[in-house]
């Protein structure tokens, strides 16, 4: 039996994208975003951000949905990193 390549890209794109769930649910409840690379996440989400038009531009649905969907939350991980980071900014340091 051979599977639909279109079905087989929707179960790809669905495990992708639901692999982020996870951590911005994590990030959400702990207020954590320490281990999380700036760079990494800011790299991530302009490759997901290309994709997405890449997808448009072939009219790739799997690509499209899975894409919209990853980029708003690695997106939600990457503006909490970045208010985590200005936070960290302006709190003074104590010095030892």
């Amino acid at each position: 039996m051979m599977i639909d390549v279109t079905i087989l890209g929707y179960i790809a794109a669905f495990c992708t994208t639901c692999s982020f769930v996870p951590q911005v649910l994590h990030i959400l409840k702990t207020g954590d975003t320490a281990s999380i690379s700036l760079a990494m996440y800011s790299c991530f989400v302009l490759g997901v951000f290309l994709w997405l038009i890449y997808g448009i531009a072939m009219q790739d649905w799997p690509i499209i949905i899975a894409n919209a969907i990853t980029l708003m939350l690695a997106s939600a991980i990457l503006l909490l990193k970045i208010r985590d980071v200005f936070r960290a900014r302006k709190t003074p340091q104590l010095s030892v």
